[in-house]
């Protein structure tokens, strides 16, 4: 994929159609921005519904607390 876009003067960029049909993007749809290098990942910050079970099985026996953090 080697669609470009350009940052207008009010720091906007438009998605290239084929990224938003092969990404399944849709407007309104929130984005972050996560540093990368010399560049930026944009990645879709799912909603809540979608997270709903997503740790469901996950272990919670050996859970780390403030006091044993960095």
């Amino acid at each position: 994929m080697t669609d470009t876009a350009t940052l207008s003067s009010k720091f906007q960029i438009s998605v290239p159609k084929a990224v938003r049909e092969k990404t399944g993007w849709k407007a309104g749809q929130k984005l972050v921005f996560l540093p990368k290098g010399n560049g930026l990942l944009l990645v879709p910050i799912p909603d809540r519904a979608a997270l709903a079970g997503s740790m469901r099985g996950a272990g919670t026996d050996d859970l780390r607390d403030r006091a044993n953090r960095f």
